[in-house]
């Protein structure tokens, strides 16, 4: 086994891969350490970093792999091109109404055609909820996480304890150098010269006749601290995929409906919805005659479950916990969840109706009743009579055979079967079937099947079913219908905050890292003879310009330009 000697003339044993000496700053490698004065490689003071490591092990390379500026770089690429394949379609997350897999398919070829099914097929219509790029994210936090640390550790080691007295090669080859002579105590002028540099700001430690002056070390931690504050972020964002965290979907509710928001305890109800529309004499030009919404609201009450939540054979029992008219930018707001306004739709929905049992000969009232479209009762009693709810159909329709069916779930044209029982009717009964909405297609369908009942023997043509038509203000009181369904959008993100505290962090870094430098002047005088020497991560024109003010005014004038130890090679 080949042992590799790394101990420096000083007598400081420094760590395999050193570049510079940890204590007096000599050159340790060959290829750095020749006579041409070129300004050294001062990245990181040239301490020893673990991705350096010669014969690294497995975890080594993974070390190595994720430390790689050119990686980081690559993954950040990566993402962006990601990110962007997401934006050329619609995302699957912005749909409000649909849910299904097949429904999304569909959508994608009838919208977009052959790219359309591509681009679905590829599972990029989910591009940021992937397992691909959130992937890419958790790369790319690694990278910030080693990256800082192979470099910020050694960084801090070498800063913390910096020899005062370095070695002539390391003062000589710095960005900005000075070689002179200096007249009578070398100690005396040691301490002119400090003076001068502390009143520059500087920090200054003296060892004799060598002097460090160094002035805003702390904008060295700012690219550190940007990582600090994009590891949060990122952190944040990937928290957002925890359902706890965040929330983001949307709930249809027509006026009067009462439903749970998903996956919470909590239940909404559209109270009223209203719709102002703008005035033509409001309008421009070519808006004139449009339809224009000046203002939508939602009138929302929030309930939460107490009791029988999960119990599928008990109601849920609700507390009120919150009411507020939702519009736009004004949602409703309790606890981690923003209910927001987000569209409405024109659709004339059947709700309930008063029905009034009267005798068909005679016309006497037996009795009234509710018939409702969500939910309805099994049994009602009228008078002397009992009405069982034999059927349902939300959506009346017939099928190839002429056999009642429903179209859809959606009460657009309801009818309930019935079956009366009480005195003077058969011993099992009579059929009846009520259209409560007053189309005369729904009328005509009900006239038929009730004659039909009639000559089959299954009723005696007895009962009729009658809605007073009451009004006030214009609307019929015994009749409910939702006018408008509401699309409401739920939204819960505990991320944000962090999201914000991250940005902030990373703010606060990149102006450490923009607006400060790091300053610092070596010095050493050997039998009056001045070896100066300064460097700085970035604008080497105001450390020149420190280095001549303090020297002009130590007796020693020069310009600034013949300080700068890369234009004097030249």
């Amino acid at each position: 086994m080949l042992i590799e000697n790394t101990k420096c003339e000083c007598g400081h044993q420094n760590p395999i891969g050193t570049v510079l000496c940890e204590s007096c700053g000599k050159p340790q490698m060959e290829d750095v350490d020749d006579a041409s004065g070129t300004p050294l490689e001062m990245r990181y003071d040239g301490v020893a970093r673990r991705s350096q490591k010669q014969n690294p092990h497995f975890i080594d390379r993974i070390w190595n792999f994720f430390s790689s500026v050119k990686i980081a770089v690559y993954l950040i690429l990566l993402t962006l091109v990601g990110a962007a394949l997401g934006t050329i379609f619609q995302q699957e997350s912005t749909f409000i109404n649909m849910t299904e897999e097949s429904e999304f398919a569909a959508y994608y070829k009838e919208t977009y055609g052959t790219a359309g099914v591509i681009y679905h097929a590829l599972g990029l219509s989910h591009t940021y909820e992937s397992w691909w790029f959130h992937t890419l994210l958790v790369m790319i936090g690694a990278s910030l996480v080693i990256c800082s640390l192979d470099r910020v550790l050694p960084l801090y080691r070498a800063l913390a304890k910096q020899q005062v007295r370095k070695h002539l090669q390391f003062i000589k080859r710095q960005q900005v150098t000075y070689n002179g002579t200096v007249d009578g105590n070398g100690a005396e002028w040691v301490e002119a010269f400090s003076k001068q540099m502390k009143r520059r700001g500087y920090r200054v430690w003296k060892d004799d006749t060598a002097m460090l002056a160094e002035k805003n070390r702390f904008s060295r931690w700012g690219p550190y601290i940007n990582h600090i504050g994009l590891i949060l972020f990122l952190l944040a964002v990937l928290g957002r995929s925890i359902p706890a965290w965040h929330m983001d979907q949307y709930l249809a509710l027509y006026e009067g409906e009462t439903r749970q928001i998903p996956n919470t305890n909590y239940y909404l109800k559209n109270d009223d919805f209203t719709l102002e529309l703008y005035d033509d004499s409001e309008l421009a030009s070519n808006q004139k005659g449009k339809a224009v919404p000046k203002l939508f609201e939602t009138k929302a009450t929030m309930y939460e479950c107490v009791d029988a939540c999960d119990d599928p054979t008990r109601e849920p029992v609700l507390k009120q916990v919150k009411q507020h008219p939702i519009h736009v930018n004004s949602p409703l707001s309790y606890g981690d969840l923003k209910i927001y306004q987000n569209s409405y739709l024109k659709r004339v929905r059947f709700i309930s109706v008063n029905v009034t049992l009267t005798d068909s000969k005679t016309g006497q009232a037996i009795g009234t009743f509710e018939l409702k479209a969500d939910d309805p009762a099994r049994t009602y009693e009228v008078g002397p009579y009992t009405l069982r709810l034999n059927d349902y159909y939300p959506d009346f329709g017939l099928d190839a055979e002429s056999r009642p069916m429903t179209k859809t779930r959606d009460p657009n044209n309801p009818a309930f079967a019935f079956r009366v029982t009480g005195p003077d009717l058969q011993a099992d009964g009579e059929t009846y079937i009520y259209f409560p909405m007053p189309s005369e297609q729904s009328k005509g369908y009900e006239a038929l099947l009730n004659e039909y009942y009639v000559k089959n023997g299954q009723s005696s043509g007895k009962f009729a079913f009658k809605v007073e038509k009451t009004q006030s203000g214009g609307k019929m009181v015994n009749v409910k219908f939702s006018e408008y369904t509401t699309y409401l959008n739920i939204r819960k993100d505990k991320a944000i905050p962090y999201i914000g505290i991250g940005a902030i962090i990373s703010m606060i870094g990149l102006i450490m890292g923009f607006y400060w430098q790091h300053r610092r002047v070596w010095l050493r005088i050997d039998d009056g003879q001045l070896s100066l020497g300064a460097h700085t991560n970035k604008n080497s024109y105001g450390l020149r310009a420190d280095v001549a003010y303090a020297l002009g005014r130590t007796g020693i004038e020069v310009p600034p330009k013949s300080l700068d130890n890369r234009r004097n090679l030249r």
